[in-house]
Formats: C-alpha cells, structure tokens, sequence
C-alpha cells in the first residue's frame, strides 16, 4: 500500500524577485481606468490600507516575504521527514504548454528529466539568489509514476492527456517556481517530480494571452461569450480527479507527495474589485474548509463562483481536496493563511500527513 503525504504551497513569481511585492497595485493605482472612488485609501478596508501604509506597501512586502519563506522551509522539512520516491505537483499552465494547438482540461507530464532556465529571459530584475541568466536547474521526473498515474485515470474513465516532452515550453512556471521554492535554501531537490498540469484559466487563456488583466483590460478584452475560450474544467470534475489520484497511488507500492501549488484569489482577476484586490473572505471561506475538512463545500461549488472569486488557479487545490477527502482526512496537521490585500493574492499553505 502507497502512502501519501498532503501539502499545499504557493508559486508566487514575485517571491523569486528582489522588489516591493506591492508593485502591481501601484501600477493598478496609476491606471486611469481605475474608479476614482478606489482611488482613496479611505473608501479601502482597514486591513488593506494597513498593509499600504505609507511606504507604498514595502513593510507588508518585507513581512509577508518573510512568512512564506518561514513556510516553505517547513513545508520541505515535512518532505524531508517523509523521503517520497515522487512529488507529484498540481499547477495551472498559463499559456506556456498549453496553447492554439492544444488545450487538454488536464495532462500528466510523464518526463524523464526536468532542465529549466529559471532566469533565461526573466523580466522582474534580478533574482534574490542573484543566479546567472544560464542558470540551469536539472531535476529527476518519474515517467513509471506518471505513465501509472494516467493509466489508472484513463481506466477510471477520466480523459487525461499525458505528455513524454515539452511542447512548447520547457517548464512552466507553475511547477518551475514551486521547485525554486522547495530549495528556497539551495540545498539541492532530489526527489523526482511528476507536474499535473490543469487548464485553470480556461476562458481566458488564451483570449488573455497568459497577460495579467488591469482595470484597463475590461475596455480591451471581449464580454461576449463566444469570443472568449472553452471554460476551465469544472471544480467538482478537479475534486474527482484528485479522488481518482488517491485512489490510484494508494494502491501503488510508492511514497507519494502531492502537491496544490497556487496563491488563492488573483486581484488582477477579481473584476468586480475592479482588478485592484483580492476576494479575501472568499478565501478565507474556502481556507477553513480545508483547514476543518468540510469537503461538502469544495465538492459542490461552481465554476462560476470561483471565476467571480479571481480563484481559477485553485482548481489545484480542488485536486488536492478530492484527494484529501478520499483520503479521509478531517483536519490539517498544520495551515496557515497569508492574507494579503495588496501584494495581488493571499497564500495557503498546509500539511496533511499519512493517515
């Protein structure tokens, strides 16, 4: 019998760069597309105008830098205590492998090797490790794990798309910046990884073009429905995938981490804030779901709702939900919640051990 160890962490770009991680809402505050109205930090919630401050943000971004490092630090103790023969991770693909030529709802990259250039072309400045542009990280796939995993969804009924290589990008960011988080330390990532990559932009992923939408793009972007894409796959769908997964590696004869990485709610998605932050009680909503193991709410909610939410990219989560409910877990052995109004996203992280 396999064993299963839970976890959920963030990819936030931003952690990767030396900057005020508040930056996007300056650029939202210059906007001239932005309500006057949101314009005052008057009209803002106490919290929101807190973490402003009156330093544009740049306190809050310092702690808030600090909280997610202390917390990937004990995320990867948790994977070193536990020693997976495989990490599996559920990401979004943001317009990287998934394209004009082929959109599958979700698709296991089976690869053998894992060699990205995490700074080739980087335009956020420089790193905070202050590595080279030629920079190469090499990790280990799990080809028999993916090929395993795949099998047993096909058998289940659920069409997944696999992937031997690439197609149009190396490594998305999703999973890229999640494996430069796990080493945040650079110690060295040794366990071979098995990225699940999920269509959580759906509508927008290719009529957005993996761009960040702005109070602006409401002008620019199309309304109409047939001008935009096919939908995401629904979350309920997500939390059977993440069933069907469990399912599958707890009857398998390896270790397995699996692995939610997203931030929660996206401000620059969130139109009816008008794209300036985050739909926080959305998300603490959903936080204490999972925290107390209310599956009952992750299971019955509506694509709708989390697009109105800006939560597309926790369709990640939903996997790792329905996983977490198979699994018969009640309680997080440890979560927190990074609320953050300014900084573009709150961020989760959580350990479910074996049970």
């Amino acid at each position: 019998m396999g064993q299963i160890l839970g976890l959920g962490i963030t990819h936030y770009p931003n952690l990767a760069a030396s900057v005020n991680m508040a930056w996007r809402m300056q650029k939202s505050l210059d906007d001239p597309a932005l309500p006057v109205a949101l314009r005052s930090k008057e009209n803002w919630h106490p919290t929101m105008r807190a973490q402003w401050g009156d330093d544009n943000g740049q306190a809050h971004s310092d702690a808030h830098r600090q909280d997610m490092i202390d917390e990937f630090r004990k995320i990867r103790a948790e994977l070193d205590a536990f020693k997976p023969d495989f990490v599996l991770i559920w990401g979004d693909d943001q317009y990287e492998n998934f394209r004009e030529d082929c959109v599958p709802p979700f698709s296991l990259l089976a690869y053998e090797t894992l060699d990205f250039q995490p700074w080739k072309n980087y335009r956020r400045g420089k790193n905070v490790w202050n590595e080279p542009d030629d920079h190469t990280i090499k990790v280990r796939g799990h080809r028999a794990g993916g090929k395993y995993i795949a099998s047993a969804l096909l058998t289940e009924g659920i069409d997944v798309a696999y992937a031997y290589k690439p197609l149009h990008h190396p490594l998305g960011h999703a999973f890229a910046n999640s494996l430069l988080f796990l080493d945040y330390d650079r110690k060295g990532f040794s366990y071979p990884v098995v990225p699940f990559a999920i269509n959580a932009y759906g509508r927008w992923l290719i009529a957005g073009g993996g761009v960040p939408l702005s109070p602006s793009s409401d002008a620019k972007l199309p309304d109409a429905q047939a001008d935009l894409d096919p939908p995401a796959p629904q979350p309920w769908r997500c939390f059977q995938v993440g069933g069907a997964v469990a399912r599958a590696l707890r009857q398998s004869p390896w270790r397995v981490a699996i692995i939610a990485s997203s931030s929660w709610s996206h401000s620059f998605l969130v139109r009816k804030n008008s794209r300036l932050f985050p739909d926080v009680a959305a998300d603490r909503r959903y936080y204490e779901a999972l925290k107390n193991g209310d599956w009952d709410l992750w299971r019955n909610s509506k694509l709708d709702q989390i697009e109105d939410s800006g939560q597309h990219e926790l369709l990640n989560w939903f996997c790792l939900a329905g996983a977490l409910s198979e699994l018969g877990h009640t309680q997080a052995d440890h979560a927190v919640f990074l609320e953050s109004w300014i900084t573009n996203s709150d961020k989760v992280f959580a350990v479910f051990r074996p049970k």
